[in-house]
Order: C-alpha cells, then sequence, then structure tokens
C-alpha cells in the first residue's frame, strides 16, 4: 500500500511555497536591481549630454561675442606731474587770463584745480 504525504494532494507544502516565495523575491530584487541601474546610466548620459550642449552653447556665444577692448592708455606725467592734457589746459588758461576773460583770482582757482588733480 502506499502512502500519502502529510498535506493535500497536488498541492505543495509549506516548504515548497517557501523555496517558490524566495525564488520569486529574489528574482523581483535582482530585476529591480537591473532597472535601476539601467535607469540611473540613462539619466547619466542625458546629464552628461547637456552639459556638453551647454559647454558647446557657452563656446559658440563666446566666439560669437567682440573681444573686449582694449583700455584707453592712460596719459603719462611729461614734466612736474603734468599730463600733457593738463599743460594744455594751463595753457588756454593763461590765454584766458592775458585777454581778460579771467581774473587773477579765477586763474589762481583753476591752476591749483588742474595741478591738484
Amino acid at each position: 500500500m502506499m502512502r500519502r504525504g502529510v498535506g493535500r494532494v497536488g498541492r505543495r507544502g509549506l516548504i515548497g511555497t517557501m523555496a517558490t516565495t524566495a525564488v520569486v523575491a529574489g528574482t523581483a530584487t535582482a530585476v529591480a536591481g537591473g532597472v535601476s541601474r539601467r535607469q540611473a546610466g540613462k539619466a547619466q548620459d542625458a546629464a552628461d549630454a547637456q552639459a556638453y550642449r551647454d559647454e558647446q552653447a557657452y563656446d559658440q556665444q563666446m566666439a560669437a561675442q567682440p573681444p573686449p577692448a582694449a583700455p584707453a592708455p592712460v596719459a603719462a606725467p611729461v614734466a612736474g606731474g603734468l599730463t600733457e592734457e593738463g599743460i594744455a589746459q594751463l595753457q588756454q588758461l593763461a590765454a584766458l587770463k592775458e585777454q581778460g576773460i579771467l581774473t587773477e583770482e579765477e586763474f589762481a582757482a583753476q591752476k591749483a584745480r588742474i595741478l591738484n588733480g
């Protein structure tokens, strides 16, 4: 005579069900990890591509702009700390004083302004 198992016929036992559950859970974890890694790789690729496009756009923008203008040359002092422009202003003031357009006080005030910078 044949002996029957403890459980019902046609169904798995408790240990068989636990083993199946463990296999399904392990497979789901592995698949989820693979999907997560793949999505992270795609996101990184997209970020790298965007950074490259941004860099290219910046380079094009910089190439389209004219180079910065050179600073205006500063007038070098000629004599006694005066620039050529200062000397020219003093000569104009002297001419105005000689013509009688400026008084001695006005001439002295403008001369002091030019000499003191």
